[in-house]
């Protein structure tokens, strides 16, 4: 029988660290492939995109006023109207 090949510590540690490289390497480049795109955007009804330009301008007014504590409260009893609050989730940031 042949005897077993002896390799030094020196060998072990540097095969070790190639091995961890090797491998952070490749789960870095598997994140970067699975970034998920983009949803995209959705056409948005005219009475939708008045709705949020007036609650941008209120945000504006409160900010400039100093009173922008960063809670906002609106609401809307109109028969008929568009449900916006999709429109409004998507346009500020809802899906954080």
């Amino acid at each position: 029988m042949s005897k077993p090949i002896r390799t030094s510590r020196r060998t072990w540690v540097a095969v070790w660290a190639l091995l961890c490289g090797a491998g952070m390497a490749a789960t870095a480049g598997l994140n970067a492939a699975s970034t998920p795109d983009q949803r995209p955007e959705r056409p948005v009804s005219p009475e939708c995109a008045d709705y949020i330009a007036d609650i941008e301008r209120q945000l504006a007014e409160a900010k400039q006023q100093g009173t922008d504590d960063g809670v906002l409260a609106f609401s809307r009893s109109k028969v008929g109207a568009d449900d916006c609050s999709d429109e409004i989730r998507d346009h500020f940031g809802g899906d954080r």
